[in-house]
């Protein structure tokens, strides 16, 4: 007798708390991270350090800084999927770690090979101690999927050392105001840039599957500076000609007109970091 098929989530907008985000997308991207890899594990190569869809890469970015100084500095990377930015940085002589909350993610990493740990942990509570690191660095990982920016930023700053660098990537804020579709009808505003409740997908009983959540700009920069850090550089790669590819929402079409990325360039700050709020 055939199973029946699940029903696809339903897609909302809602709140979705600290622990219902973690939730949702550790179970998503362990169902998901098979069919990830093997859609994008090209684009991303096995041991390329890639910022986001644009395939801005950090050879020729070098916002970590100057390859020839990763060698032996402590990295940590967060969201780290199948870690082909670990690897790489491992290939500069870096000593990274990789971390993401999806054990599947981290499998995939195993599979692909490399000599650095793997952790498999949220990255609201670092397992590791403070000032673990030298440098941390974030692909479109982990922070576009928790509610409070803030407790992850923090966490990072934690395990930094003095002067250390946090770089991390996002999907551009303003594309929350525009329908996540690589064609025209993803050029047109369909909703306000600053309503930030979240998206959120949803089974029958009501149980987040999947959450992002959106920040403005302006959000972004506040959450870094009120987490300890000093932000040194906004970068908002272009479009490459080189880049023929779609990846969901982004393509050579919106790419030309409108940012997909920001990639937000922190130092660790020495200045006293405020009581968190709540």
């Amino acid at each position: 007798m055939q199973e029946p098929e699940a029903s696809e989530p339903e897609a909302t907008r809602r709140t979705a708390g600290v622990t219902e985000s973690s939730r949702a997308n550790r179970g998503w991207w362990d169902r998901n991270a098979d069919e990830y890899q093997t859609e994008h594990g090209t684009f991303l190569g096995d041991d390329r350090f890639v910022w986001g869809p644009e395939g801005l890469d950090e050879v020729e970015a070098e916002l970590l800084g100057p390859p020839e100084e990763l060698k032996g500095r402590d990295v940590l990377e967060i969201g780290a999927g199948a870690a082909q930015c670990s690897r790489w940085l491992a290939a500069q002589g870096a000593r990274p770690v990789a971390l993401d909350i999806s054990h599947r993610q981290l499998q995939h990493a195993l599979r692909i090979g490399g000599t650095f740990p793997l952790v498999c942990a949220d990255a609201g509570a670092l397992p590791f101690a403070d000032g673990s690191f030298d440098l941390a660095c974030s692909a479109y990982g982990a922070l576009p999927f928790v509610a409070d920016p803030r407790l992850v930023l923090r966490e990072v700053r934690r395990v930094l050392r003095p002067g250390g660098r946090l770089v991390f990537s996002v999907t551009h804020p303003i594309r929350w105001a525009f329908p996540d579709e690589p064609g025209p009808e993803g050029l047109s505003v369909s909703g306000s840039y600053f309503d930030r409740t979240p998206y959120v997908e949803q089974d029958e009983e009501g149980r987040a599957v999947y959450v992002e959540h959106h920040r403005t700009l302006g959000d972004r920069v506040r959450d870094v500076v009120a987490s300890g850090f000093r932000l040194v550089d906004l970068v908002e790669p272009e479009w490459p000609a080189w880049n023929t590819s779609e990846w969901g929402g982004w393509s050579p079409l919106r790419g030309n007109l409108i940012p997909g990325t920001a990639i937000f360039v922190c130092e660790r700050s020495e200045a006293a970091v405020p009581p968190a709020e709540g």
